[in-house]
């Protein structure tokens, strides 16, 4: 039989929270969450999160910075999808937009690039309305912008036209 577990006091679960986001960068929403699932009642976990908040364990802006760099760098995701997860982790939308700052546009485009060149290789060429709608669903599906996709597909369609 399992034993249900006894639930954390606010100085256990505080102990807990600070060394998880002493290992990795925690959003505020996450923790709290952690908070509330350890058995604490909600103006206890409110209590616990300022105070990780107070000793500098917990900053959103610092959080958003370095899941937009992760993101991007990694996982090949563009602003809007970068956007979206970030606004479901309750992250507010100036620290959103701080985040995305940081990313230099060329990159951005190069990277959107060399994303569509690989896709490039994959996608049937026979019929050239539905290659060129499959690399916009692919590049939107990253998260990158319709305008800014639609561009990128043109200028990668056209460069391995002009190869084959």
């Amino acid at each position: 039989m399992i034993k249900p577990k006894q639930p954390l006091s606010p100085t256990q679960a505080f102990n807990r929270a600070a060394a998880l986001c002493a290992r990795s960068e925690q959003s505020s929403c996450d923790i709290r969450e952690k908070l509330i699932k350890w058995g604490l009642n909600t103006s206890e976990a409110s209590q616990v999160l300022e105070q990780l908040k107070g000793q500098g364990f917990i900053d959103d802006g610092r959080y958003a910075r370095a899941f937009v760099k992760d993101k991007f760098a990694f996982n090949g995701w563009g602003r809007v999808k970068i956007t979206y997860q970030l606004r479901q982790k309750g992250i507010p939308a100036e620290l959103i937009a701080d985040g995305l700052a940081a990313i230099d546009e060329d990159q951005y485009r190069q990277r959107l690039i060399e994303l569509l060149s690989a896709k490039w290789r994959s996608v049937n060429h026979d019929n050239s309305r539905a290659a060129w709608a499959s690399m916009m669903r692919f590049a939107c599906s990253r998260g990158f912008e319709t305008p800014l996709a639609a561009e990128c597909v043109k200028q990668v369609t056209r460069l391995n036209a002009e190869e084959d």
